[in-house]
């Protein structure tokens, strides 16, 4: 009988592990189509997504590669990283934010509609040093 538990519960416990990761890595457009509109461009390099957050409105768990934001207007987000305390977020607009590599949860906690543009980097590898030519 303690054996059958055992199993049972290590069974249930690898499920629940299987699920909350992948629940961690899901991607923005499939997790919050009602937030991340709509994809504007996507190609081997950056996927660039137009962002709207209402107020109040939550974005469930997911994760973005190495990536970067523009806001085109102002708001507040309180902003939660995986392992992270949540942090606020004040944006204005025509501000960028260059943001690594992420699996966070976001909740607009402004009185106005939050609205980012957010670039994706592809397969993104360290930059090679610009070798200088020698003139003569």
């Amino acid at each position: 009988m303690k054996t059958i538990k055992m199993v049972s519960m290590s069974l249930f416990l690898g499920l629940l592990l299987m699920f909350s990761a992948k629940v961690r890595a899901q991607d923005p457009v499939k997790v919050a189509p009602n937030i991340y509109k709509r994809v504007v461009l996507e190609n081997d390099k950056v996927r660039v997504m137009e962002v709207e957050i209402a107020p109040n409105d939550t974005v469930p768990w997911h994760s973005h590669p190495d990536h970067f934001i523009y806001a085109l207007t102002d708001g507040k987000l309180e902003i939660t990283a995986k392992g992270a305390a949540p942090a606020v977020s004040e944006v204005k607009a025509g501000d960028a934010m260059f943001i690594e590599a992420t699996t966070h949860m976001a909740r607009n906690i402004g009185g106005t509609t939050v609205k980012l543009l957010v670039t994706e980097l592809k397969n993104s590898k360290k930059m090679m040093p610009h070798k200088a030519k020698k003139t003569m």
